[in-house]
């Protein structure tokens, strides 16, 4: 669908405007490291991609909410927080949020948190929405005290955030969107490539159903005995964007091309609902990859996540090991940190030579390094399979983390401590649904977790988080975060949590 005031990515004089904007962060972001320094931060979780890839989520336009997690920034006592949304958000959800904070009364950290919303369930990006607001942008200037102090925080940056930035006089931090390749399926094989990491055999920047058919052809050439290969689209979402190729029964011929031709529309795809005829369409628009699907009796999917500030500092912030589901095992559906002791600074190791070409290029902020890891015997092998340049999620549980442990993570061990020198590991999900959820209000679900002791305890740093509150009701979806010392413990409060909402639900 078309936005309601259609906005021209920024041409060369805008993305000179943009550079400008963002020097303005760089010369600022010493001063933030102070805790009473003051500042705003313009909270933009707009999922600013395929918005058909996007429906095949439950919930999707819901995952704005995934960035509430930005709110324990109120923790400072002079940052002011401006969050937008499509929808509004309930001011229980915010409530909720606000009584986590360590340290701050809510009603402080409230009357610095202003919020808006586009009003509008549409099936499109919510940057798109606000640049077709004037007078709703005019109010978000408005509640502005310092433009000198204040930048936004988008989850992924593209024309456009880059546009709404420059609109709004405000710098990102954020991905310049000129950079954005390099985290595409493609863009991330040639960085694997230039910093010498393993990765499936494959091929990139292939568009079209020709491409894809020699592709998966010389494929078979150079793995005679593969079984399977994985077709990507350059930008699909959280695995909905994969679908699986077959070798099985394929013919010992010249006649090889000919019958994957034949083949493609029975392709096992990850998004629900898919079908060859679009996502054809989408190959030949966005491009895409095709790279050997690795098999393994015991398979991992291991993740790294970098940060690089605005003065171009490289930090290793965490590992995670997936949680992944789908047909074939490639659909995102949470998260366990730290990732297993057996290999997570191995990954970590890999995962900063290509964070390193990456900061080389001047890519900012947060992102993150897959990995698909085999066991073979008593090693473990690692093959790197994409970078996403932008907050995804692992992002969300690990902030929420160090806000309310006020810890730190320690790149030595791939641990997380607090501040008194505790380990806390955490099991996080953004999928917890079942049909029996549905009908659920925030506020019931608050009333289950009080009732029930699902709660983070300050005093001893562990418990029980929610997230996506707001799909809850509609979809029978949402989202958990369990800290604990330790990751059976995490997993422990994860399975009662479920156990406690199906038990509420059959009683209800």
């Amino acid at each position: 669908m078309t936005p309601l005031s259609a906005n021209p990515p920024a041409g060369t004089s805008g993305a000179n405007d943009f550079q400008a904007l963002q020097g303005r962060l760089t010369r600022a972001f010493g001063s933030f490291s102070a805790l009473d320094a003051p500042r705003t931060v313009l909270i933009v979780p707009s999922l600013s991609m395929d918005q058909e890839v996007l429906a095949g989520i439950s919930g999707a336009y819901h995952y704005e909410e995934r960035m509430l997690c930005y709110l324990m920034l109120l923790r400072l006592p002079r940052t002011r927080v401006i969050y937008l949304s499509s929808y509004p958000i309930p001011e229980s959800i915010i409530d909720y949020y606000l009584h986590l904070l360590p340290g701050i009364p809510a009603q402080h950290a409230r009357s610095r948190l202003t919020l808006f919303a586009c009003h509008d369930g549409s099936p499109v990006a919510l940057t798109a929405k606000i640049l077709g607001r004037p007078r709703l942008l005019d109010r978000i200037r408005s509640a502005i005290p310092d433009p000198d102090t204040a930048y936004m925080i988008c989850f992924n940056v593209t024309d456009q955030e880059r546009s709404l930035a420059l609109r709004l006089n405000m710098p990102i931090y954020g991905c310049d969107p000129d950079l954005l390749h390099w985290g595409s399926k493609s863009g991330s094989r040639k960085i694997f490539r230039e910093a010498s990491i393993d990765m499936p055999e494959g091929f990139e920047d292939l568009r079209g159903a020709d491409e894809i058919v020699d592709a998966l052809a010389e494929l078979k050439a150079r793995r005679p005995r593969i079984k399977r290969a994985v077709v990507k689209l350059d930008e699909g979402f959280s695995g909905e964007g994969n679908a699986v190729f077959s070798y099985e029964r394929s013919p010992a011929s010249t006649n090889l091309k000919a019958w994957i031709k034949e083949s493609l529309p029975d392709l096992a795809f990850e998004a629900k609902g898919m079908t060859w005829e679009p996502f054809a369409e989408k190959l030949s628009a966005m491009g895409g990859i095709v790279e050997e699907f690795i098999e393994g009796e015991i398979k991992r999917s291991p993740s790294a996540q970098f940060r690089v500030d605005p003065v171009g500092r490289l930090e290793a912030i965490s590992t995670h090991d997936q949680v992944l589901g789908g047909e074939s095992g490639q659909v995102f559906l949470g998260c366990l940190f730290p990732a297993d002791e057996a290999y997570r600074l191995q990954i970590q190791e890999s995962g900063l030579k290509a964070a390193g070409i990456l900061a080389d290029k001047g890519v900012l902020g947060r992102f993150a390094i897959d990995f698909l890891s085999v066991k073979d015997g008593e090693e473990w092998r690692h093959y790197a399979i994409e970078i996403n340049l932008r907050r995804g999620g692992t992002t969300h549980p690990f902030i929420m983390l160090e806000f309310l442990t006020e810890g730190q993570y320690d790149p030595g061990t791939g641990t997380f401590l607090t501040p008194s020198g505790h380990a806390r590991c955490y099991y996080a999900s953004d999928n917890v649904q079942s049909d029996a959820y549905r009908g659920l209000l925030p506020a019931d679900l608050i009333d289950i977790a009080a009732l029930n002791c699902l709660h983070f305890d300050g005093a001893s740093q562990q418990g029980v988080m929610f997230h996506l509150i707001g799909a809850l009701s509609e979809f029978g979806k949402l989202g958990v975060l369990c800290i604990a010392p330790t990751l059976e413990q995490a997993e422990t409060f994860y399975h009662r949590t479920t156990e406690v909402l199906d038990r509420e639900c059959r009683r209800a």
